[in-house]
């Protein structure tokens, strides 16, 4: 067997292929055999048809078959032969197809398209220029981790004397049954708690829900509008019984010195918990500029270097993010299927943009990876296997069972490889720090801005209409001075 092989570009190779007559003989005769064994023709006992007639009535089955069985094997020792190492499946056509002859009269000639992984240059990863804006801590953010901790521990108190009115906390046990879908599964709810009155207490709740005490129970209807947050609930109509399991009143603590003293950490007084909790937002805050530091760079890395992507890993990462947006849309209470084959297309093709800029951004962070010899050993891919049962709240055994799905322990292997190459990234960073711009407000002024720049000329353009409306008055002409 001949083959050479052509460059096609950093991406794509192309492999030419001739296999001898004598070798297409070969598996011409066999596959011929095979099928006169077997053959029914007209005339002719079962398996005793002339071996010529066998081929003529069946010739485009035993092409097929010759190929199946002739074309793998060669595609494939020819690959070993070149050490490529194909991204997906090799897409092959014969030479002069419409000509070809599959009896071994003579030899077979085809081209083998194959997509391999570029060579990547030695990218410019060192001493990249990027400003750190670290957002300073506002004291109204400190008030509101300091309510949210004095919200933890409020006490619900029970009411006594009377009947539950705006602003009482209940505990119900809740049963709701669709009108229009007696079929659907009912809502259930026990332990519900529901403040009367709140901002994210349906209406109709807070309304039905008054003017009850413990053990109480109440039927009522609720007809959601079609706008409705839950897309579940959004339009339908819902026949609740509530039963009344306590009606309190919710007491906060009083913002002194005790209440610090008494929490978990013991703050010692109240000066000493915001001091404390302001240390602990200042450091999260100096963690969010790190981490936007680090987008930069890896945003710097992939603009200051063009290479050619292969086309196989941008499907697969577009697919990938595609089916981020379904899981997000199911999250949401809306089935994919509903948003139509055609927007789900045009939101595939737009993500092909996003998914070719992280494929070559992976290509180059394994390429620093690859330059600092970074290596990922057993005991880190068990620690960061671990962190994800924890998160996800299952085993760890169900964490590598999923990841079987996903190309084993290696998927995580890559992952941290590719976290290992940012912090070099960061490591070798000059970062300078420079002050806080509110990004939110900065669009803001933009937009109005923009906006404003619009306005203008059609507010002129308006302008010099009405004028032209006007009678004109004719004024004296000049007198031109001598």
């Amino acid at each position: 067997m001949k083959t050479s092989l052509k460059e096609v570009s950093p991406t794509q190779r192309e492999l030419h292929i001739e296999i001898p007559a004598e070798d297409v003989r070969q598996v011409f005769n066999k596959i011929s055999q095979q099928y006169a064994k077997v053959a029914n023709v007209p005339g002719f006992r079962k398996g005793f048809a002339p071996l010529d007639i066998v081929r003529v009535r069946y010739k485009e089955e035993i092409q097929q078959d010759v190929m199946r069985e002739l074309l793998p094997k060669r595609v494939s020792d020819a690959i070993e032969e070149h050490d490529l190492h194909p991204l997906g499946e090799p897409h092959l056509h014969l030479e002069d197809q419409e000509n070809a002859k599959f009896n071994g009269s003579q030899p077979i000639s085809l081209h083998v398209h194959v997509e391999v992984m570029p060579e990547v240059a030695a990218p410019n990863y060192k001493n990249l220029e990027v400003t750190r804006r670290v957002r300073p801590v506002q004291e109204e953010e400190l008030d509101r981790v300091i309510e949210e901790r004095r919200q933890q521990s409020a006490a619900l108190v029970p009411v006594e004397d009377r009947k539950s009115q705006v602003g009482d906390t209940l505990i119900v046990d809740l049963e709701g049954t669709f009108v229009d879908k007696p079929e659907e599964d009912p809502i259930k709810a026990d332990d519900l708690e529901l403040t009367l009155g709140e901002e994210y207490v349906e209406k109709s709740f807070t309304d039905n829900l008054i003017g009850l005490e413990e053990d109480d129970e109440k039927e009522f209807t609720v007809e959601y509008p079609a706008d409705f947050s839950a897309p579940g609930l959004a339009g339908q109509k819902v026949a609740y019984k509530a039963k009344v399991k306590s009606v309190g009143v919710i007491e906060l603590p009083n913002l002194d010195d005790e209440w610090a003293q008494g929490l978990e950490e013991d703050f010692k007084s109240l000066k000493n918990l915001r001091k404390k909790l302001r240390e602990d937002l200042e450091l999260m805050s100096k963690m969010e500029a790190d981490n936007k530091v680090r987008d930069e760079l890896v945003n710097k890395l992939i603009n200051d270097h063009e290479l050619e992507v292969p086309n196989t890993l941008i499907e697969i990462q577009a697919r990938n993010l595609l089916n981020n947006f379904a899981n997000d849309l199911m999250r949401q209470g809306i089935d994919p299927k509903t948003v139509g084959d055609d927007f789900l297309k045009m939101a595939f093709n737009q993500m092909k943009g996003q998914a070719e800029r992280d494929v070559r951004g992976a290509m180059l962070l394994e390429k620093v990876a690859e330059l600092e010899n970074v290596e990922v050993s057993g005991d880190e891919i068990a620690e960061e296997i671990e962190k994800m049962a924890q998160y996800y709240r299952v085993s760890p055994e169900e964490v590598r069972a999923s990841l079987t799905k996903q190309g084993g322990e290696n998927s995580v292997a890559d992952r941290l490889r590719s976290r290992k190459s940012v912090e070099i990234l960061f490591e070798n960073a000059k970062i300078t720090d420079g002050e806080w711009i509110d990004e939110s407000k900065a669009a803001e002024i933009a937009a109005e801005a923009e906006a404003v720049a619009e306005e203008k000329p059609v507010k002129k353009k308006a302008e010099k209409k009405e004028k032209s409306a006007e009678p004109k008055e004719k004024k004296p002409r000049k007198k031109k001075e001598e």
